[in-house]
């Protein structure tokens, strides 16, 4: 799994131009599944994130973590994080998990996350989707539980 980790001050997620959920302080997650991912690359990310410490501090060092700031969770579906364009200029998604499996480890990522005592809201799995947010820093952390030194 690949996740776009960005801090926010805000974030809403719409489909057809209806809102279908917001956040306030927190992080925007957008993630990819990709192929043979499992309760491993979850239980890595949920740890990872949880413990994320990009918020800033009385001092301003990033030295917070979300749960220290009370911060919420936007969770979006993204497979093109796993588009490859390493050869030509059209992205190849051959490495994204396919509907059904992504969905279900999606769902298991967001219980993973609430269960950890983070809030998390989602946006709608296989819906085109516009996001608005605005970038705090602007920070924004990639984690790859396939490249645990990234």
């Amino acid at each position: 799994m690949r996740c776009v980790v960005q801090r926010v001050k805000y974030a809403k997620v719409f489909v057809k131009d209806v809102l279908i959920s917001e956040i306030k302080k927190g992080f925007l997650v957008l993630v990819g599944v990709q192929i043979n991912d499992n309760e491993n690359d979850i239980n890595y990310l949920t740890r990872k994130i949880s413990n994320l410490r990009i918020f800033d501090d009385e001092n301003g060092k990033l030295n917070l973590s979300i749960k220290e700031i009370n911060g919420e969770i936007l969770l979006i579906s993204q497979f093109t994080l796993l588009g490859s364009v390493k050869n030509g200029f059209r992205p190849d998604f051959t490495r994204a998990e396919k509907g059904e499996k992504a969905k279900s480890l999606i769902k298991i990522f967001k219980n993973s996350l609430e269960e950890n005592g983070l809030k998390v809201k989602e946006g709608i799995f296989g819906e085109i989707m516009d996001i608005e947010f605005v970038n705090s820093g602007p920070v924004t952390i990639i984690i790859d539980s396939k490249i645990r030194d990234f």
